[in-house]
């Protein structure tokens, strides 16, 4: 396959005129609109219009939600999508390099533009099937103008709302020629007619003053992958000539010693955080940053970074935050005579964390993140009379500790329906898969590797580094 079928997915239909949510439990996420043992939710066009409990919308399209629970849709606020096709290959990687060999030092270097746009969109539709409306992918495997035109147009056919953070390869061989140059290249391509309404442009880059300058002459936000152990000392003098702000978004932070979360701060950096993977590979001290994020008055995203070990899905991903700043605010307090006083949170603030703080890291937060009218019509529905959620006792702890990607009913993304009664709509499921095997036996062969679908861990390739 030296070009990739764009036909495996069908266009999302257009937006209803007027569509009614009918009848659900709603977690709005908004302090406004509060929540609703059973409310409406009206829709026009993209846009939500009015969430009351009783609403009279004539001709509208109705959608039955009675025993449901209507919620934002969620926000993965990291995730390397172009992996998409690796799924849980490395299920028991203990450190930051079991990952890289597994990834950056072995496959990434063979992949198509055919690869770039399978393995997106396996990772957007999987997103969509999850509740997870918008997804910030992190694309650090942009070898030519192609691999990244293949990456973006991945997302526009799944239908999902996203940031492309395009960014260079780590290792192999790629078309240095067309770096930086691409960004501008992308943005005059798919971001400047105004067509698009649900992608937008952003740059991937470690520490590059360079390269942050030219992603702020072209208004690009700046994705870094932050180790704050590792980098720590290297805040102070990007503070002092100005080059923090805003525009910078920062994943992981593990590690951060107080000063730097003070200059975070001050600076108005974007922190996302990431709970399975810095548990699952060990980075830093292992321990995902949210705590130290909220010490600090900075409210971070979630963030599930990978599929190579683990889901895809943000309701573990709550889950193990849940637990984890539970058993580190114990440790803490019991164990090590701590001075910081643990934050404990509730079901809540770890769905807050999932979609409003999401959408806030994103730079999205005008637009989706909680559901009230002006906002865009991101949402889903929970099925909470399915038979591991019913009753439910509590509709936050309903999503947060019992919910999955099955429960989802119905996921709406800027008015369009893209997933019905449990199923992703418009895809064509042999296509998907046969060219998600296509792209896998490729890599797998050029990559000199022979899976073995029992094997304990993933063995580094003689083509690594």
């Amino acid at each position: 396959m030296t070009e990739y079928n764009r036909n495996i997915v069908q266009a999302p239909a257009s937006q209803a005129i007027r569509t009614i949510i009918r009848g659900a439990t709603v977690l709005s996420m908004d302090s406004d609109i509060g929540n609703l043992v059973r409310g409406d939710i009206l829709i026009e066009g993209s846009t939500i219009t009015a969430i009351q409990e009783n609403i009279e919308a004539g001709d509208a399209v109705v959608i039955e939600a009675s025993g449901m629970i209507a919620m934002p849709g969620m926000v993965d606020t990291h995730r390397h999508s172009w992996e998409g096709q690796l799924r849980r290959l490395n299920p028991n990687a203990e450190t930051l390099e079991d990952y890289c060999n597994a990834t950056h030092y072995s496959f990434a270097k063979y992949y198509r533009p055919a690869d770039m746009y399978i393995g997106n969109l396996l990772t957007a539709l999987g997103c969509i099937d999850a509740g997870i409306t918008t997804v910030v992918d992190n694309s650090h495997n942009s070898r030519t103008g192609a691999h990244s035109d293949a990456a973006v147009e991945a997302l526009l056919d799944a239908g999902i709302r996203s940031v492309h953070a395009c960014g260079a390869p780590v290792s192999g061989a790629w078309d240095k020629a067309h770096w930086p140059g691409n960004l501008e290249r992308l943005q005059e391509k798919y971001f400047k007619n105004g067509d698009n309404t649900l992608v937008s442009l952003a740059v991937m880059a470690q520490l590059e003053p360079e390269l942050w300058a030219e992603a702020r002459r072209l208004g690009l936000p700046i994705i870094t992958e932050f180790f704050g152990g590792e980098m720590a000392t290297e805040l102070q003098g990007l503070h002092r000539e100005g080059l923090l702000g805003s525009d910078n978004i920062f994943n992981h932070c593990t590690a951060l010693p107080d000063a730097g979360w003070e200059i975070l701060r001050e600076t108005g950096v974007r922190v996302n955080v990431c709970p399975r993977s810095d548990a699952h590979y060990g980075i830093e001290d292992g321990m995902f940053a949210m705590q130290s994020a909220l010490r600090h008055g900075i409210s971070p995203g979630l963030s599930v970074d990978n599929e190579t070990s683990y889901s895809g899905d943000m309701f573990i991903e709550m889950r193990v935050a849940f637990y984890l700043q539970r058993v580190m605010g114990m440790h803490q307090q019991r164990c090590c005579g701590s001075e910081h006083h643990s934050v404990t949170l509730a079901a809540h603030n770890l769905l807050k964390a999932a979609t409003v703080d999401g959408a806030a890291c994103a730079g999205l937060q005008d637009k989706i993140g909680s559901l009230a009218p002006g906002k865009q019509a991101d949402l889903i529905l929970i099925n909470a009379q399915d038979i591991n959620l019913y009753p439910s006792g509590n509709a936050f702890g309903t999503v947060v500790h019992a919910a999955e990607r099955s429960n989802v009913d119905t996921v709406m993304i800027g008015g369009r329906i893209v997933k019905r009664n449990g199923k992703v709509l418009g895809v064509d499921s042999d296509r998907l898969r046969a060219a998600i095997d296509e792209s896998r036996e490729h890599l797998f062969a050029a990559a000199g590797y022979k899976p073995d679908i029992f094997a304990a861990t993933f063995v580094p390739l003689e083509s690594a580094r």
